[in-house]
């Protein structure tokens, strides 16, 4: 018999009553240090107090009115957005989906507009995690995810990570956007080189096409700027935004210049909650906390800190992993054990860690995680890599 929810998730059998911080309290009562804070969506950890005092206030005051009317609070967070990004307009979500979807709609609608409707061709990668609306797989490609869900939507161009020769050759006249994450999460915490972002900038500003950023996971501080594609000194067209962004709450956005956004006007999209005024006051305060310059200091330091201790542990467990992957508090371990070993064995230290591609485990902390933790986190994932070694020999 079907279970009553949907059984689309592998879950680990866990349930957590309440959280504070890096950590999360079983329904057994038990603790456990959560190096995944919801796949990089608590980005100021779990129950954060500036959070939870926005959150009830504003609950206090309204939650829902609709689009029909001016949200103030959409319109602050709109502001705080473009003030702190590349960007002239913004376009509220729910989710990171949501927001896969729109830059897809704003890329063809903007040749539309220009007089080349046939200029539909959408550049994506391999290894790419876009969401998982059909319109999302189709842009991702890969087996795993749209194996069933055929025939797929058309119009992409689905590349290898890294080939620069086939990059080039794949760009036509019928080329409308090369879409790509700076970092990829689920592909493995792959970061593509800061040469590879402006290579890709000067790519699209010789033929025309846009550039868009996929920055759901590796946005809104996690690589200690505020957005990914800052290292590098280059800037999109379109940008998609979510996860971190609420906290925890569900929000999403869409980032674009006023050149990429031409067409959108009144009735070419919408969204029911998206952007509503709970989100947004929670979003503002997530911007105003993250945005700042001494925190993502902070976010660069702690990272470093946290790199630093997993080279030792490769260096300590040469069986179990391999290398260390990523920037700030956005980082993977590559391993030569089975990754979803190595997430069983850190369960059983009471560590939480994100499974990827290219057996990895993703380590995704909230971006305020006191050192105290990081030095645990470090000393539990040692314990766990002697356990996989341990259950290796048995």
């Amino acid at each position: 018999m079907i279970p009553h929810v949907l059984p689309t998730y592998n879950r680990a059998p866990l349930a957590f009553t309440h959280g504070e911080g890096s950590w999360l309290v079983a329904e057994d009562g038990s603790r456990y240090l959560d190096l995944g804070a919801g796949i990089a969506v608590n980005a100021l950890g779990h129950a954060h107090p500036a959070l939870v005092a926005t959150i009830t206030e504003q609950a206090a005051k309204l939650w829902h009115v609709s689009n029909l009317y001016r949200i103030p609070e959409q319109e602050r967070l709109a502001d705080l957005l473009v003030a702190n990004t590349f960007a002239d307009t913004v376009f509220f979500t729910n989710s990171g989906t949501e927001a896969a979807e729109l830059a897809i709609k704003m890329v063809r609608k903007h040749w539309y507009e220009k007089g080349q409707p046939d200029r539909t061709q959408i550049i994506t990668f391999e290894g790419s995690f876009h969401g998982r609306s059909t319109g999302a797989i189709a842009a991702a490609g890969s087996e795993k995810m749209v194996k069933g869900f055929g025939p797929l939507m058309p119009g992409f161009t689905h590349l290898k990570f890294g080939d620069h020769d086939a990059l080039r050759a794949a760009v036509t006249e019928k080329t409308a956007a090369v879409m790509i994450e700076p970092v990829q999460g689920e592909g493995g915490i792959r970061t593509l080189p800061d040469a590879c972002l402006k290579g890709l900038r000067d790519l699209c500003d010789a033929t025309g096409a846009l550039l868009v950023f996929d920055e759901v996971q590796c946005g809104m501080g996690r690589t200690g700027k505020l957005f990914a594609h800052e290292w590098a000194g280059v800037t999109p067209d379109i940008m998609m935004v979510a996860k971190g962004i609420g906290g925890g709450f569900p929000l999403g956005a869409v980032l674009a210049t006023e050149a990429a956004a031409v067409g959108m006007v009144a009735g070419t999209h919408g969204s029911t909650y998206g952007g509503n005024p709970l989100g947004c006051a929670v979003g503002a305060k997530v911007v105003e906390i993250v945005a700042d310059d001494a925190f993502l200091a902070a976010v660069g330091q702690k990272g470093a800190r946290f790199r630093q201790g997993l080279e030792g542990l490769v260096a300590s467990h040469p069986e179990v992993f391999e290398a260390v992957r990523g920037q700030g508090l956005m980082l993977g371990l590559k391993c030569k054990a089975p990754n979803t070993d190595v997430v069983k064995a850190a369960y059983a230290e009471q560590l939480l860690t994100v499974p990827a591609a290219d057996n990895v485990i993703r380590l995704l902390p909230a971006l305020n995680i006191p050192d105290a933790d990081i030095a645990e986190a470090l000393a539990r994932l040692d314990r766990a890599a002697t356990r996989v070694k341990a259950d290796a020999a048995a």
